[in-house]
């Protein structure tokens, strides 16, 4: 099985691509080469092809990333299934994984929600959906400051409060505050059930 990761920015057209396109490609190279791993097209749509255990991870730090500049926010689909013809490139690969991904990003569309996930086993998808539909009740709501924090712990998950409240010149204390303003917590709660049970489903 595999994790198809489709998704388009909202707010795009206002902002100069310099903003944000040099650290959206710097993120995504972490997963491999452009186009067989990644691409970005249309200017501002992108699809990602990633372990299933690292889909959830990704899909938030690519919304931190893209939340961390004030007025952005991303429209994410997760698609997991398998992958019946590998293409040069990702958009030129298909199986269950891709139909469900670029689905789910129309259904997204259509909802004006951001972010959903499916795997074909309606229960499952129903279940973790709803937890994804809180979960945006305040992740949609990052300030860049709230997202930068959640991009910094989910790249360094081991990185305490006093390294990095010395990579960004502040005190320890502001690091809690925007954790908890953050919800990072509840961001870890959530990985760390979708690590759990997406080992079941895959079984």
């Amino acid at each position: 099985m595999v994790a198809i990761i489709t998704g388009d920015i909202i707010n795009s057209a206002k902002y100069s691509a310099s903003e944000w396109m040099t650290k959206l490609k710097t993120y995504l190279s972490k997963w491999g080469d452009s186009p067989s791993v990644w691409e970005i097209y249309r200017g501002d749509e992108i699809q990602l092809r990633i372990a299933t255990a690292d889909a959830l991870q990704a899909t938030i730090q690519l919304k931190a990333l893209m939340k961390s500049v004030k007025g952005l926010d991303i429209r994410l689909s997760i698609g997991i299934g398998d992958e019946s013809h590998v293409g040069h490139s990702v958009s030129e690969s298909n199986g269950t994984a891709y139909q469900r991904s670029g689905r789910g990003l129309e259904r997204l569309k259509k909802n004006k929600a951001n972010l959903m996930l499916a795997t074909g086993d309606e229960k499952y998808d129903k279940t973790f959906n709803l937890l994804l539909k809180m979960a945006l009740d305040f992740m949609d709501n990052w300030s860049p400051v709230s997202a930068e924090i959640v991009s910094m712990n989910l790249r360094n998950p081991n990185a305490s409060q006093q390294m990095l409240a010395e990579e960004l010149h502040i005190k320890q204390s502001a690091i809690s505050q925007r954790q908890k303003r953050a919800r990072l917590d509840l961001v870890r709660e959530l990985l760390a059930y979708y690590e759990e049970t997406i080992n079941e489903i895959e079984e």
